[in-house]
C-alpha cells in the first residue's frame, strides 16, 4: 500500500514527442502505447495511477518505487522501442524521417520523445487529486472531446469507477492507502 506523503511521494510524469510530432494521434498507436505502459509497469514494478495519452505527449502519474528517472527509462524507452518498431513494419517513412538522428556517417537510430521529460513530485493526497483532474481534462482543453469520460485513453473512467469491458490500461489506484478524513 501507498500512503502519499513528503517520504513517499507520486510522480507526475510528462514526456513529449520529439519536436512535438502528433504521433499519437492514430488508434493503433494509442493501443501500442498503452501496452507499452502496461509493460513498463510490469517492467519496472512501479504502480500507474492516472495517465492520458495526448496526441503529441503523455501524462502518468506513478508511485516513487523507483527513482523519477528510472521510471521514465523504463516508460519512455519501452513506449519509444515500440511505437518505432511499429512505424517501422507499417512503412510510415514519414513519420520516421521526422524521428532519425544520425549516430555516425550514414548509420541512423530514432528517438521518439524530447530528452527534456518533466518529472514533478506530489507529496500529498491533495496535489495527487489535483494532477488526476488536470490530467483528465487534458482532451477537454485540446479541444478532443467536451467531457473527459468521452476520451478513450485516458485513465478517467478508472477513477469514477465506471470502466469499459475493453478499457485500454487499468490502474492501481487499489494500491493508494487513503487517510482517513
Amino acid at each position: 500500500m501507498h500512503i502519499v506523503s513528503r517520504d513517499s511521494p507520486c510522480y507526475y510524469l510528462t514526456s513529449v514527442a520529439r519536436d512535438r510530432l502528433p504521433i499519437f494521434r492514430t488508434e493503433a498507436i494509442k493501443v501500442i502505447a498503452c501496452s507499452a505502459l502496461d509493460e513498463a509497469r510490469r517492467s519496472g514494478k512501479f504502480a500507474l495511477y492516472a495517465y492520458v495519452i495526448m496526441p503529441d505527449h503523455i501524462h502518468v502519474i506513478t508511485d516513487s518505487i523507483l527513482s523519477a528517472t528510472r521510471t521514465l527509462q523504463f516508460i519512455n524507452g519501452i513506449t519509444g522501442r515500440r511505437v518505432i518498431d511499429y512505424l517501422k513494419e507499417q512503412n510510415h517513412e514519414g513519420s520516421l524521417k521526422k524521428l532519425r538522428h544520425e549516430i555516425r556517417p550514414r548509420r541512423y537510430s530514432y528517438s521518439l520523445w524530447d530528452h527534456h521529460p518533466d518529472a514533478r513530485l506530489l507529496l500529498s493526497e491533495k496535489m495527487l487529486m489535483q494532477r488526476v483532474h488536470y490530467t483528465h481534462q487534458n482532451p477537454v482543453r485540446a479541444g478532443l472531446v467536451e467531457h473527459p469520460e468521452e476520451y478513450r485513453w485516458s485513465s478517467v473512467r478508472c477513477w469514477s469507477r465506471k470502466i469499459l469491458q475493453d478499457e485500454p490500461l487499468l490502474m492501481d489506484i487499489d494500491r493508494i492507502r487513503w487517510r482517513k478524513k
